[in-house]
């Protein structure tokens, strides 16, 4: 009897390996500026640094209002991370005016020193995904303590920076038909800031926020009041037990739908709170279902890992889909489809590289 044939191992390569290493070491450095860069964020350091051109570790302490051990030490990792430039001769640090363009709350849309601060929020729950990882089951959204704050500050950048301006024009006629005065839901409103925003934009409409979160809803109706909005109000809501027939000629979601429990009873709840000539807008995602066609994604890294470590697993922990944040495109289409949604157009936005927008219909 022939023996049976194995293919030859390939040989160990040592360059490969070594390239590798090399860039984990990168990566290691990498994730140490991030955590690094949300310290600069939360602390104000680099809101400070960009009003001054060059500040002493002391100064920059003082004007910051903060402990000048823990700001040199953070100095250290900013400058040795090429983020900060450090000026021997008059020992001095400057953040470069190129830099403070992305790092800055005066840089929003463009401010990924708050998006940073994704990575210490996921970090803090590392155990309890590592045993849902040996026993299933998932992580709820009260294990996540500051996930409204910083959620309000990405939805910041990406929805209440572009909402008037760059989103609403995707959808015809909508802008006109708010002046004149609609009925608006947005599911899974957080905090309201885009309802906040919406309803002093056009005070001849009328808006509504629903959110699981009561939270998020205290806020926003503390923030509804301050501001004397009587045209906004917000409501403690499961979407999967929304229940408003042919109310609505506005719904929108903002990256709320693939960490729902049951995304496809929220897509037929809104389905059927629009009035017959109602338009859905949902922002989400921007990636493709299928992995491979991901790969060349700048930020697929950071998709795969907020999905793991948050968007997934909170689905999961209310025994849900488990959808995650790489639900992509087609299972996007196949799910509105499934709701009851004849027309489906997908956008892109220059300012938002991270979302697709679809303007849904009946």
């Amino acid at each position: 009897m022939a023996a049976t044939a194995h293919p030859t191992e390939p040989a160990f390569d040592r360059d490969k390996a070594q390239q590798f290493a090399d860039r984990m070491v990168g990566a290691l450095n990498e994730s140490a500026v991030v955590l690094m860069t949300s310290i600069g964020h939360r602390s104000g350091l680099f809101d400070v640094m960009a009003r001054h051109d060059r500040l002493t570790c002391a100064e920059l302490a003082k004007a910051a209002a903060l402990d000048e051990r823990y700001v040199r030490e953070w100095l250290g990792a900013m400058v040795t991370g090429a983020v900060v430039e450090y000026h021997v001769a008059d020992r001095t640090y400057r953040l470069p005016p190129e830099h403070a363009a992305a790092l800055t709350r005066a840089a929003v849309p463009n401010n990924l020193a708050a998006t940073a601060q994704w990575v210490p929020v996921l970090a803090g729950v590392e155990d309890q995904i590592l045993a849902c990882f040996r026993s299933g089951g998932g992580v709820p959204y009260s294990a996540y303590p500051r996930f409204h704050e910083v959620m309000m500050e990405e939805s910041e950048q990406t929805v209440l920076a572009a909402l008037v301006e760059q989103i609403l024009p995707i959808v015809p006629d909508l802008v006109a038909r708010l002046r004149t005065g609609i009925d608006a839901l947005d599911v899974g409103c957080g905090s309201g800031r885009a309802s906040l925003l919406l309803a002093r934009t056009f005070p001849n409409s009328r808006f509504v926020g629903v959110d699981c979160s009561p939270e998020g809803i205290a806020r926003a109706n503390a923030e509804a009041s301050r501001l004397g909005l009587t045209n906004v109000r917000f409501e403690i809501c499961d979407a999967a037990a929304l229940a408003a027939p042919s109310t609505y000629d506005l719904v929108t979601t903002f990256d709320a739908v693939h960490d729902q429990a049951a995304p496809r009873t929220v897509l037929r709840n809104i389905h059927g709170a629009l009035r017959a000539d109602g338009v859905y807008l949902m922002q989400d995602i921007g990636v493709s279902s299928h992995l491979h066609e991901n790969a060349a994604h700048p930020m697929a890294p950071f998709i795969y890992t907020i999905s793991c470590m948050h968007c997934m697993t909170v689905s999961l922990s209310a025994g849900g889909e488990g959808l995650g944040a790489a639900w992509g495109e087609q299972v996007a289409r196949e799910l509105l489809a499934e709701a009851g949604f004849e027309s489906v157009v997908m956008h892109t936005l220059p300012h938002d590289a991270m979302n697709y927008y679809y303007v849904c219909s009946k």
